[in-house]
């Protein structure tokens, strides 16, 4: 049984690589094919691809009564998409972040994490909660599709030009990227399935609760595809991607995988309070993050990983003591609220003022 549980570990270790390399190449080149940004690519193809594993074990969880799991995959994924994926990502190559995610996404995910956090209050998310956060993912979408389409017009036309002598080679080489899309995202999804269920049992072997393990194992596993396609994204020069996929990604998690969970499970999903004091508020802290991260520079730099990483770190050990009741807790959160907290918020509010001065200065200088 231990050696089976590794055996399938590994292997779906194995495929998710390979899949993420298949999938980013077949998604880089449609970018380019129809028009749409990579960045769009990100945020969306690859974004909602990556997040099936989420979608599929949050839907199967809530139909087998395990709530907890569900929404604890969720959270702990949207987590681990910041702090694990960005952090990993940007300590391989810094990471180039568009205006636009400034502008609109990175909003737009701060939004949809307050709206989630409204909806649990009640102590429930209901399928009325379901359907609207469900909406919201399909405006998005559309929207951003339209949008990259116009602004995309340059790029499809050039891609349309060098093929104006034979449309069969065009529709041939779309059909083989829209091939590769779809088998990387199978690989994706079937090594996630491995992994993570072979990571449920170890972990149940150590008597983890099922929240725990749908904020930690589960929310690590089904984040993999995102870590394992944003690093072959950055390693490919595909930094749009690496950097959109981490972002759709978590609103794909917040709108339609809990919009979706909601609306068909049976009773809603409940959320415990203990999700309400200090999961939920994390999420909402780590996106408000991300814009002072994201403006200073319009990039990621390898310090902003190695601090992205350092607080999932902690995060995991604060989950960690809080389940085994450890003595040492109450010390770490002082640690960390006390001194942590209030010196992160200070060096990124300095780094904010600088940025905004240098923009400043070198407006004036263009007068």
């Amino acid at each position: 049984m231990i050696l089976s549980t590794f055996v399938f570990f590994v292997l779906g270790l194995v495929v998710l690589v390979v899949g993420a390399e298949v999938m980013v190449r077949g998604a880089s080149r449609l970018a380019a094919a129809f028009g749409i940004a990579p960045l769009v690519i990100g945020l969306t193809v690859v974004a909602f691809g990556t997040s099936a594993p989420e979608l599929a074990v949050s839907l199967q969880s809530a139909f087998n009564g395990q709530a907890d799991l569900a929404l604890g995959n969720v959270i702990g994924s949207n987590i681990a998409n910041i702090l694990l994926i960005l952090g990993v990502a940007a300590l391989t190559a810094p990471l180039v972040v568009a205006s636009q995610l400034v502008r609109l996404d990175v909003p737009l995910m701060i939004g949809a994490s307050v709206i989630v956090y409204l909806m649990g209050l009640d102590g429930r998310l209901n399928r009325w909660d379901g359907l609207i956060l469900f909406l919201g993912v399909v405006a998005y979408t559309t929207w951003l599709v339209r949008q990259s389409r116009r602004e995309g017009k340059d790029v499809q036309d050039e891609y349309e030009g060098a093929y104006e002598e034979g449309s069969e080679s065009s529709w041939y080489t779309s059909l083989l990227n829209l091939a590769l899309v779809a088998g990387g995202l199978f690989m994706l999804v079937v090594g996630a399935r491995w992994l993570v269920e072979s990571a449920v049992t170890m972990a149940r072997w150590w008597g983890l609760s099922e929240l725990i393990i749908g904020l930690t194992v589960v929310a690590v596993g089904t984040s993999l595809p995102e870590i394992a396609t944003s690093i072959v994204a950055v390693l490919r020069g595909e930094r749009d991607i690496a950097v959109g996929n981490a972002i759709g990604s978590n609103i794909f998690n917040l709108l339609s995988v809990l919009g979706l969970t909601s609306l068909f499970a049976p009773s809603g999903i409940p959320v415990p309070a203990a999700v309400m004091a200090f999961d939920l508020p994390v999420v909402i802290a780590i996106a408000i993050a991300c814009l002072p991260i994201f403006y200073t520079g319009n990039l990621v730099a390898r310090w902003e990983g190695a601090l992205f990483l350092g607080y999932y770190v902690a995060y995991l050990v604060y989950l960690i003591f809080d389940a085994t009741g450890h003595d040492t807790l109450p010390l770490f959160s002082s640690v960390m609220g006390l001194f942590v907290a209030p010196l992160t918020l200070l060096g990124l509010s300095f780094s904010v003022w600088r940025e905004a001065r240098s923009r400043r200065v070198a407006s004036m200088a263009k007068l």
